[in-house]
């Protein structure tokens, strides 16, 4: 049997491969490894792209969320606020930093970070809010400023699965105080490896994420910020991600259809969740079941590759579920257990979306 997979990078990678071998070939010829031409550019681009003043490259994903929290943690606070059904990359960020984290539930409907429930868990020892646009949904970050700022907190935008996506006010990336990226392979934008960014309008902050990448270097050799620390995009990822940004759209297009395709031919029982519209990068294909695991062997069954994003909520982590023992997060705990990923990603062919759109209305 020939299985429908959850992605896969070589049939891209062979798509691109001239483009791929160009890049190579311009970054060998320059004798730039690290924070060359194509570093600039890149960097260049992507604030473009997004509508920020500023984008930093990093080594990570990771890397973009611990220097974002440590460069606009406002002086005198230790505290992150953020969803906990996120994977734990900004729980790790923060603790990497030496930060509290604290988590909201999310909402019902979008299985983002809920306002209202943001709004209760919200106090002025607070200083970052984390918001992630999951699953490539952007969410409703100007709902998160009117709660933040008044109480002289920032609000950091996860747009690891999101980027592209818009709403009215931008894109995201755009419409917070400062924004993390990753570009490991599989995101909508990826590298041939990792690599991550950070975006913002605010100089202040731009300037310390550029200095604690470089070891918290204000010159060479003179370490003037604690906290630095290593962190740079490599010449050649830049490059590949340079040439990669143009098609990022039509990409965004093709697995919006995709799940589109799968709303719209799935059984009762089994809500797909919406990627309809700019607002949205289609990331992830989310469906919901109360019977997550009878779903899973029925597209076993035909073939179909499926995952989890994601199982365990940060707060029930094993390495640190004792420091929450007594936190319940209802809708957050009950959406672990019911949410599955499907097949989604721009090469998927159309046989391929055919075969998951007859499981899922065979369910």
């Amino acid at each position: 049997m020939q299985w429908v997979p959850m992605n896969d990078l070589g049939r891209a990678l062979t798509a691109e491969r001239d483009q791929l071998l160009a890049a190579f070939t311009g970054t060998l010829d320059s004798g730039w490894l690290v924070q060359g031409p194509e570093h600039a550019a890149f960097e260049d681009a992507l604030a473009q792209y997004v509508g920020a003043d500023q984008a930093v490259g990093v080594a990570s994903g990771t890397d973009a969320l611990e220097l974002a929290l440590r460069a606009s943690m406002p002086a005198g606070r230790r505290t992150v606020l953020t969803a906990a059904n996120c994977g734990g990359y900004t729980t790790t960020a923060a603790r990497r930093a030496g930060f509290e984290v604290r988590y909201a539930d999310i909402d019902e409907a979008t299985l983002l970070l809920d306002p209202a429930a943001a709004a209760k868990a919200l106090d002025d020892t607070v200083g970052v809010v984390v918001v992630t646009h999951l699953y490539g949904r952007a969410a409703d970050v100007s709902a998160f400023r009117e709660l933040a700022h008044p109480l002289g907190a920032v609000v950091l935008e996860d747009c690891a699965q999101a980027l592209g996506a818009r709403l009215d006010a931008g894109r995201v990336g755009s419409l917070g105080d400062i924004a993390a990226f990753s570009f490991y392979p599989t995101k909508n934008l990826g590298a041939l490896g990792d690599g991550g960014a950070v975006a913002t309008s605010l100089p202040d902050i731009a300037a310390r994420v550029r200095t604690l990448r470089q070891y918290g270097w204000h010159g060479k050799y003179t370490i003037g910020e604690d906290g630095g620390r290593n962190s740079r995009l490599d010449e050649l990822q830049a490059a590949i991600l340079r040439g990669r940004l143009p098609a990022l759209d039509a990409g965004n297009a093709r697995r919006r259809d995709i799940i589109g395709a799968y709303a719209a031919r799935a059984s009762a029982g089994v809500r797909v969740l919406p990627a309809e519209g700019p607002s949205h990068a289609g990331h992830l294909a989310v469906v919901r079941t109360p019977r997550r695991d009878a779903l899973r062997d029925h597209l076993a069954a035909q073939g179909i590759r499926t995952d989890v994003h994601y199982p365990i909520p940060d707060h029930r982590q094993p390495a640190f579920r004792g420091e929450y023992a007594d936190l319940h997060l209802p809708v957050t705990e009950a959406a672990a257990d019911q949410i599955l990923s499907v097949p989604v990603f721009p090469e998927l062919t159309d046989s391929e979306v055919e075969r998951v759109c007859d499981a899922l209305g065979s369910f």
